[in-house]
């Protein structure tokens, strides 16, 4: 057994040493470039092709059918001839002339009317103030309306706004029917009878 493992020993030393060699020697090899060479000389070069697909063949629509010219018929022309249209005798213009309307009378002018007013030469009289009015305290004014005939004196007379004293309004009245007198108003110039206002003012300072 002891002469058996001695001589084992140096078999693997020497298998040992070998792998290591080999192993410098690879390396050696890759270190130097000579692996590079002899991998391009066991490898040969490999060729590429490009196939072009070949394009279809295009197909040219087929041509359009020819044109069929149709002949007319032939038509005898006719034995007898044709009477030309007769022409149409020029129309004759018509004027007609309108008849202008009568001018519309003139409007009629605008008639002028002109109340009734005092007489500055104979101006009138205020109404009398009734003593309870006055013992009263009571004023206000009062507004009439008066008809006013064409000579001037008052035919009528109402209250048109009372003073808020019915007795205030009543003196006022009696004294326009009594005594006032205006110049009449006019339309046209002409003295002629009408209505109008007229204010009458009662007041304690009054005399």
């Amino acid at each position: 057994m002891a002469y058996t493992s001695r001589k084992t020993i140096p078999q693997q030393l020497t298998g040992i040493g070998f792998v290591v060699a080999l192993h410098i020697v690879v390396i050696y090899i890759l270190a130097s470039g000579l692996g590079k060479s002899i991998v391009e000389v066991a490898l040969p070069p490999i060729e590429t092709k490009v196939i072009e697909e070949e394009k279809a063949a295009e197909t040219e629509p087929p041509p359009p059918p020819p044109k069929m010219e149709t002949v007319p018929p032939y038509v005898p022309p006719p034995d007898f001839q044709v009477a030309a249209e007769p022409t149409a005798a020029p129309a004759h213009s018509i004027t007609t002339t309108s008849t202008p309307k009568p001018a519309a009378p003139p409007a009629p002018a605008a008639v002028e009317t002109v109340l009734p007013k005092s007489n500055p030469r104979r101006p009138n009289d205020k109404p009398a103030y009734p003593a309870s009015e006055r013992r009263a305290g009571h004023e206000g004014v009062v507004i009439l309306q008066l008809y006013v005939l064409d000579s001037g004196k008052v035919g009528e007379a109402k209250v048109e706004k009372s003073s808020g004293f019915p007795a205030l309004d009543e003196a006022a009245v009696k004294e326009a029917l009594r005594s006032w007198r205006f110049v009449p108003g006019t339309k046209g110039g002409k003295p002629e009878s009408m209505w109008f206002a007229i204010q009458v003012r009662f007041s304690l300072s009054d005399r």
